[in-house]
This record gives C-alpha cells, structure tokens and sequence, in this order.
C-alpha cells in the first residue's frame, strides 16, 4: 500500500466508524423523530453512489466503507419512512 491508501483507509475507517454509535443508537431505540427525512435520503443516496464508484474504480477501501455505512443508512432512512408513514 502507498501513502495515499494508507490516508484513505485511515479516513474510512473513521469516517464509518465515526457514523456507527449514532446508526446503532437509532436502531436500538428506535427513535427518529429528530433524524432529517431529506438528509438522510440524500446522505444515502451520496453513500450508494461512492459505493458505486468504489466498485466502477476498483477502490476497495470505498467500497469497504461504503458498504458497512450503505447498511446501516438504508435500515435507519426505512425506519424514518415507517415513521413517517404511521404519522
């Protein structure tokens, strides 16, 4: 690996775990009344496209990182819709 991997592995590796304490908070309590409807649309959407163009440039540290967060981004923007829905 070359000095630039290596940033970009350390910079996903916080970036995704910098957003996990907050994606397991939410499933576990369930609660997104205070979550953003249309950040999180456009934030997964951001995370499914670099996701994509991790895959299409054959980078797999964005496609490591993406991968983890496009999980927990699409269980917490479906929690926020079933909530929506129900209100």
């Amino acid at each position: 690996m070359n000095l630039a991997e290596y940033v970009g592995l350390i910079a996903a590796i916080l970036t995704t775990s910098a957003f996990l304490p907050q994606a397991l908070k939410v499933v576990r309590t369930r609660e997104t009344a205070a979550i953003s409807l249309a950040m999180y649309a456009l934030f997964t959407t951001g995370v499914a496209l670099w996701l994509a163009y991790g895959l299409m440039t054959a980078q797999w540290i964005i496609v490591a990182a993406n991968g983890v967060t496009i999980v927990f981004a699409v269980v917490i923007l479906a929690m926020k819709l079933g909530e929506k829905r129900r209100h």
